[in-house]
């Protein structure tokens, strides 16, 4: 008997159909799967094997069984189609003629040799799929109910089992659809607080500015002088994620197999170590799959230690700093990931930490400086918008009792300039001034003639680029915004001048 299933193959952050043909005749014993997959599927045989005679039904022998995954052109991997592929069988097998509606349904899901059914990779773009292909219901493992839920218009079935699914299907039991439970979106709590670094005033706000622009930042400054702690404190005076920016992290965490049954409900905060690959921080593989930049979408990525990273890593953020998307290239095609974060690197000045300090002798050469200071490219260095130089703090200010802003009073400014951009920016698909183009550039960033003989003096003296230009009228919108201006001033673009380096 012949049975076809539906199912779907994440493709990067898409998602395509997959037919699951199951057919079953008498013939030399033998089961075979086709369709270019990979060993994951090819291994699918013994655990369909036990599963079926776990669940209680009786598998084929002495049958030809044959399963074919189309499109055979398209490569498919991992577990997700033992479950269709099972229920294929059971049904094929029987010697009844009825007749399965199963043209809108979707299944997908991972066989346990018991027969229970375990989460799976990708099950949000699966469902995003449905819902954009007019298709009604979708199979799942009970583990997958919670992020599915997340997409309205589609009817999301959770089973624990094979018997449970093979029994809905036959009409012989019903599998209740799955509730989203309310949810509200909340703030991350920490135990981190700007209120609780001492100083710093001057990095302090150069984050707010960063966390009210999207803008990237470089903090520099001798060992022990509060630069991890600047970063780390980062996410707790940026906004709380919208509904969009939800369904987009956690679309990327569901394909990266890191959701574990929850929506991302906070921004992300990464920090590789400096001794990550160029794939595992940008993406890829031979069948790609989201890096660290991509996973920091709509956060932060910090980078400690900057200088240490490899210089093929650090020349790999070019491209997704410039347009907040990597695009990874193989063979049979190419695929885009998301990757609009928020950098925040931190180094030291040299390798020893003390250059130029007034406190501490410096040990390093001057050769040992200038290479140190080589492995950062300009490229990369023009790319960042805020350079903040990190003093040591004297013990006047490490023993001071007195409290400076907290985090909620930060962060409250911070919502404001960003609602400020959500309305300047209405029915388009930029977030912040940092994503801005040349258009918007020209249209939001209008200079008065002090201003522009300031702007202008800068970058002669300062040997700025066009992408420092561009940059410094950026960061001028977002000052100008957080002072709830509506033009930017005189004022705005000589702070912004400030947090620029001499090329």
């Amino acid at each position: 008997m012949f049975v076809k299933l539906r199912s779907a193959a994440p493709v990067g952050l898409s998602c395509l159909p997959v037919e699951v043909e199951v057919d079953i005749n008498k013939g030399q014993t033998n089961f075979g799967i086709i369709g270019l997959t990979d060993t994951a599927i090819q291994e699918a045989k013994d655990r369909i094997h036990s599963a079926i005679k776990n669940s209680g039904y009786k598998y084929p022998f002495n049958f030809r069984v044959l399963i074919n995954l189309a499109p055979a052109n398209l490569h498919k991997e991992g577990p997700m189609y033992d479950l269709p592929m099972a229920v294929g069988v059971v049904l094929a097998s029987s010697n009844t003629q009825l007749k399965y509606q199963l043209e809108d349904v979707i299944m997908v899901g991972e066989l346990a040799l018991d027969g229970t059914l375990r989460p799976v990779n990708g099950v949000l773009s699966i469902v995003l799929f449905a819902r954009e292909n007019g298709i009604k219901t979708i199979i799942i493992p009970t583990d997958n109910a919670g992020e599915a839920s997340i997409i309205d218009g589609v009817q999301i079935l959770p089973a624990k089992n094979l018997q449970q699914v093979i029994e809905y299907i036959l009409g012989k039991n019903t599998i209740s659809s799955f509730v989203k439970p309310p949810t509200k979106n909340q703030l991350e709590t920490s135990v981190l607080d700007m209120s609780q670094i001492k100083g710093q005033h001057f990095a302090k706000r150069a984050l707010e500015i960063a966390a009210s622009g999207g803008h990237n930042i470089l903090l520099t400054g001798p060992p022990g002088s509060g630069k991890t702690l600047l970063a780390r404190t980062l996410p707790t005076i940026l906004p709380a994620l919208t509904e969009k920016e939800v369904l987009e992290i956690t679309k990327i965490y569901s394909v990266a197999g890191l959701l574990h049954g929850n929506l991302i409900q906070h921004r992300p905060f990464r920090s590789p170590h400096h001794t990550v690959s160029t794939v595992a921080l940008v993406g890829g593989g031979s069948h790609p799959r989201p890096g660290e930049i991509s996973l920091a979408h709509r956060g932060i990525l910090f980078l400690d230690e900057f200088p240490e990273f490899s210089r093929s890593v650090l020349e790999a953020l070019r491209q997704p700093l410039e347009d907040g998307v990597i695009s990874v290239t193989r063979i049979k095609n190419t695929i885009n990931f998301p990757a609009r974060f928020i950098l925040v690197a931190s180094q030291n000045p040299c390798p020893c930490g003390y250059a130029g300090d007034p406190n501490q002798l410096c040990s390093c050469s001057a050769s040992i400086l200038l290479r140190y200071q080589k492995k950062i490219s300009g490229p990369i260095l023009d790319r960042i918008d805020l350079h903040i130089e990190v003093p040591r703090l004297k013990f006047e200010k490490l023993s001071s009792n007195e409290d400076g802003e907290t985090s909620t009073t930060i962060r409250q400014r911070v919502e404001g300039a960003r609602a400020i951009q959500f309305q300047r920016f209405l029915n388009t698909n930029i977030i912040t001034n940092a994503e801005m183009g040349n258009v918007e550039l020209k249209k939001y960033c209008q200079l008065d003639s002090n201003s522009i003989n300031l702007l202008g003096n800068a970058v002669d003296k300062m040997h700025l680029s066009a992408r420092s230009y561009n940059r410094i009228l950026k960061i001028s919108r977002t000052i100008a915004d957080l002072a709830n201006e509506k033009n930017i001033l005189i004022g705005h673009i000589a702070e912004a001048l400030q947090f620029r380096i001499k090329q």
